[in-house]
């Protein structure tokens, strides 16, 4: 990292900077092209790994490029503020960040599923300081057999802030 000033190494600072994105932007291989994608996300520390969880339908270009090459970046951002000077090179911006890289697999477990899921909606109720995060959440059954599951166990990880 070129500005170390800048690099986040604390975890709980950057499990905070994590649970306050509302984004997870995945960065996959597609031939020589790169296919981004903004996605609703869960996290957690489990088994000293860091997990993000991720749902969608169970087909599309995504699916597809997960499945033919399961390794991928991602990229969350938070508090983007732009700060003005009165010159061009004094304005700056301050930003909270994390990118990495991880492989990701397909949760098929209808238990996994509920547990990826609960990830997932206990992250937004945390977010819009909903009083029903950290809660069990029910799904029915059908809803659970349609819905596509896959987690990103995350290889690398850098954070940044710039306050």
């Amino acid at each position: 990292m070129r500005r170390k000033d800048r690099e986040v190494t604390d975890g709980q600072r950057i499990r905070d900077i994590i649970q306050s994105c509302s984004c997870c932007r995945l960065g996959l291989s597609d031939g020589g092209d790169v296919y981004i994608v903004p996605l609703s996300f869960g996290y957690e520390e489990a088994d000293g790994a860091r997990v993000f969880y991720f749902h969608s339908a169970p087909e599309g270009r995504k699916i597809e490029l997960l499945t033919q090459h399961p390794h991928a970046a991602f990229e969350l951002d938070t508090g983007g503020e732009t700060v003005t000077a009165p010159t061009a090179c004094g304005w700056t911006a301050r930003y909270r960040s994390v990118i990495g890289t991880g492989d990701v697999s397909f949760i098929t477990d209808t238990g996994r599923k509920r547990h990826a899921l609960d990830c997932i909606m206990n992250h937004y109720a945390r977010l819009l300081q909903h009083d029903t995060h950290n809660r069990p959440w029910q799904y029915q059954d059908e809803m659970l057999n349609q819905v596509c599951v896959f987690m990103l166990r995350v290889a690398e990880l850098s954070c940044k802030e710039h306050r």
